[in-house]
C-alpha cells in the first residue's frame, strides 16, 4: 500500500475560454481511478491560478490577497471533486477553516480513514494562513499524513539548471537532491516547502501533465521526470 499526494496547478485545469477544461479533468480523474484499483491512497491539492495569481492590485492588502487564493483553491476542489464522482471515484475535501457544509474541517484522523476507505482526498484553502502557497501546503499535508511521496503534475517535464524558455542549452535532471535544489534556488517548489521537505525527507517527483497517462506513469515506474531526492 502506498500513500501519495498530488499537486495539480489550476492552470492546468483551465481552457482559454473558461476556468475549466471537462475533458483534461476527466482524464485525470481516468487515471485516479486506476490507481485506486492498485489500491494506492491518493490526496490532491489544486493550486487557484486559473482564477487568482497573487496580489493583482496594489490596492489589496497582501493578506486578502492570499485569503481570495485559499478560497480560489477551495472552488477548485470542490469542481474537480464533483467530476471525480461523476466517474463513480468517492471524495472528501478537508480545509484547514470552516467553509460551512461546501467541506469539511482539516483533521489528521479523519483524513487517513477517508485515504484508507480508497477515497479520493482533497486538500482545500492552503495552510489557512497568509504568506504561504499551496506547494507548502502539500508538503505540509504529505508530512501531516505520513505520506510516501509528492508528486508535482506541471507543464514542464521536470527540474533544469535554468529555465529552458530562456535557455535552449539548459541541462534537465533525472535525479537530483533537495539540497541541491535550495542551494541553487532552482524552484521546484518555493523555499519555505522546499525546506519543509528537506527536513521531513520527504521525496517529491516532477512530471509533465500534459504527457499521456502522465501521472499513471510518474507513480508507476515509467517516470520521464526528476526526481528530487531526500
Amino acid at each position: 500500500m502506498s500513500r501519495i499526494l498530488l499537486k495539480l496547478s489550476g492552470e492546468a485545469l483551465a481552457d482559454s475560454a473558461r476556468h475549466y477544461d471537462d475533458a483534461v479533468i476527466l482524464g485525470i480523474a481516468e487515471q485516479v481511478k486506476t490507481l485506486l484499483e492498485k489500491k494506492y491512497e491518493i490526496g490532491i491539492v489544486i493550486g487557484g491560478g486559473n482564477y487568482w495569481r497573487g496580489r493583482t492590485s496594489e490596492n489589496i492588502d497582501r493578506t486578502k490577497a492570499d485569503q481570495i487564493g485559499m478560497l480560489a483553491t477551495v472552488m477548485n476542489c470542490i469542481y474537480v471533486s464533483e467530476l471525480f464522482r461523476s466517474t463513480g471515484i468517492q471524495t472528501r475535501i478537508f480545509t484547514p477553516f470552516m467553509c460551512s457544509s461546501f467541506t469539511e474541517l482539516f483533521s489528521k484522523d479523519e483524513v487517513v480513514k477517508s485515504m484508507k476507505e480508497g477515497k479520493v482526498t482533497f486538500f482545500a484553502g492552503g495552510t489557512g494562513h497568509p504568506y504561504f502557497s499551496t506547494d507548502t501546503g502539500v508538503v505540509l499535508r504529505a508530512v501531516e499524513t505520513e505520506s510516501d511521496a509528492i508528486y508535482l503534475a506541471k507543464a514542464i517535464d521536470g527540474v533544469y539548471d535554468s529555465d529552458p524558455k530562456k535557455n535552449p542549452n539548459a541541462k534537465k535532471y533525472d535525479t537530483i537532491s533537495i539540497d541541491d535544489v535550495i542551494a541553487g534556488n532552482l524552484q521546484v517548489v518555493d523555499m519555505t516547502a522546499s525546506i519543509l521537505a528537506r527536513d521531513n525527507k520527504m521525496p517529491m517527483y516532477v512530471f509533465d501533465l500534459t504527457e499521456e497517462n502522465s501521472i499513471l506513469n510518474a507513480v508507476c515506474g515509467k517516470f520521464n521526470g526528476t526526481a528530487v531526492t531526500v
